[in-house]
């Protein structure tokens, strides 16, 4: 499992049970849009040395930069003003991060929400190289994953897939292909059916796959589940 990264608090916890648990648990850094703050410049300056670290046994490196990117949807709706100063915030934090995983060559999770073609524009003039880009927790519909899929990058789904309402996800999950696909937890957050509504967690994740397999793209458990582990173990560079 990979434990993502979303500010300094939670970097050096993932950091150590990466190490306790080799091979088992992976993590990534990186300053998540909605922990963005006016003093966003201090916790990015912290990122880079996760991976400059020289003992990788006591100190292993992370497996991407993220989650990182853009969030309108929790900018304050009362305030315009200070809704657009967060999101100026994010969006400089979003290039710099950008910047830096261009720099050292790693895979890239993306979050976003309410601003996709923001964000894919900021990943365009970056330089950043598409096939190393993952949109987590993708919640568009077939036309911005034509998007991503025509630049070589990919998606990642959630629980979200086995929601009655989200018929548009799924037909985005078709439209990308089982060949690239991941599915992830979001955990706390987005527990499938029939978990719905409950605190999310790895475990739940099996729900995901087997709905996933049945009703989506029509194939076994089996083989679902081991061309999505086959996907995340290639795009992340993980241990077989």
């Amino acid at each position: 499992m990979i434990t993502i990264g979303t500010a300094p608090d939670d970097w050096t916890l993932y950091r150590d049970l990466t190490r306790e648990h080799r091979g088992i648990v992976y993590y990534t850094v990186g300053l998540h849009p909605c922990s963005v703050d006016a003093d966003w410049e201090t916790a990015v300056s912290q990122i880079e040395a996760f991976w400059n670290e020289s003992d990788a046994d006591s100190r292993p490196r992370p497996v991407a930069l993220g989650e990182c990117g853009l969030d309108r949807f929790h900018l304050p709706k009362d305030d315009a003003a200070r809704a657009a100063e967060i999101f100026s915030w994010q969006q400089a934090a979003f290039a710099r991060q950008l910047a830096l995983a261009r720099r050292l060559g790693c895979p890239l999770v993306v979050h976003s929400r309410g601003a996709f073609t923001e964000s894919v524009a900021m990943i365009e003039a970056s330089g950043v190289d598409w096939k190393r880009v993952v949109f987590h927790c993708f919640t568009e519909g077939p036309a911005e994953i034509a998007e991503l899929v025509r630049r070589g990058a990919c998606a990642s789904f959630t629980g979200i897939l086995t929601y009655k309402s989200a018929e548009n996800v799924r037909n985005a999950a078709k439209a990308q292909g089982l060949a690239a696909l991941m599915i992830e937890t979001d955990a706390p957050f987005l527990a499938p059916v029939p978990h719905r509504g409950e605190t999310n967690e790895p475990a739940f994740l099996r729900h995901t796959a087997e709905y996933a397999a049945r009703t989506v793209f029509g194939t076994t458990f089996e083989t679902f589940a081991a061309t999505t582990s086959a996907n995340a173990r290639r795009f992340f560079a993980l241990e077989s």
